[in-house]
């Protein structure tokens, strides 16, 4: 798909900036996610509740079918549901199939056992929210290391800040730049926060309209 046909703007123009998150949040992070729970799922009724007795199973073999997970494997899951015409059930199929060709079919059947389509939607969901948030943290930090790199590089570079067009005070560009590093590190989540706090902003006229 070209980008001048995506239905939406994070698939179009933006698409260079949330390139990261595709894996997470497209229709493919979806279906690995799906599969990621279905194989826990499995491995908690073999390992936890015991409901069957497989002592010379691999569970190896079950973590590879999530860890090798690959756009080609979604593409099968996609083929599959064509003939199902249910999302969670092709994925259940495409385990079974995995499973087969893994010499583990004697435990094809309790793919699943027990589960709704939506007890798997809904942890799939939780996790792909749950590992959105974990690269979005990484990013903002990223982003926050950049900007104090500004701040203490354009330090001594002067300017006229402006407010509602007009100038107002001086500053340096290396004052803008660590006052937006400072508001994005204070709400970091990885920040302790002592109770509940209230900030305020007293920063002078300094606006994004420097001319």
């Amino acid at each position: 798909m070209t980008n001048i046909k995506a239905i939406g703007p994070l698939d179009g123009r933006y698409a260079r900036l949330t390139a990261d998150l595709a894996d997470i949040f497209s229709e493919y992070g979806l279906i690995r996610h799906r599969v990621q729970v279905e194989i826990q799922w499995l491995k908690f009724i073999i390992n936890d509740l015991k409901l069957a007795q497989f002592p010379d199973i691999n569970l190896d073999d079950l973590d590879a079918i999530v860890d090798n997970f690959s756009e080609a494997d979604a593409q099968t899951v996609k083929t599959i549901e064509k003939t199902t015409n249910h999302d969670v059930k092709a994925v259940e199929y495409f385990i079974k199939q995995k499973l087969d060709t893994a010499g583990l079919g004697d435990i094809r059947e309790w793919v699943h056992f027990a589960c709704t389509s939506e007890d798997i939607n809904n942890t799939a969901y939780a996790l792909m929210v749950n590992e959105g948030r974990d690269l979005t943290v990484q990013l903002l930090h990223r982003c926050i290391g950049e900007m104090e790199k500004k701040a203490v590089a354009y330090q001594s570079i002067p300017m006229m800040s402006r407010t509602h067009g007009q100038p107002a005070t001086p500053t340096t560009m290396g004052k803008e730049f660590v006052n937006f590093a400072w508001r994005h590190f204070i709400h970091h989540p990885d920040q302790p926060q002592p109770g509940p706090v209230l900030y305020i902003a007293f920063p002078g006229a300094h606006r994004c309209c420097f001319y």
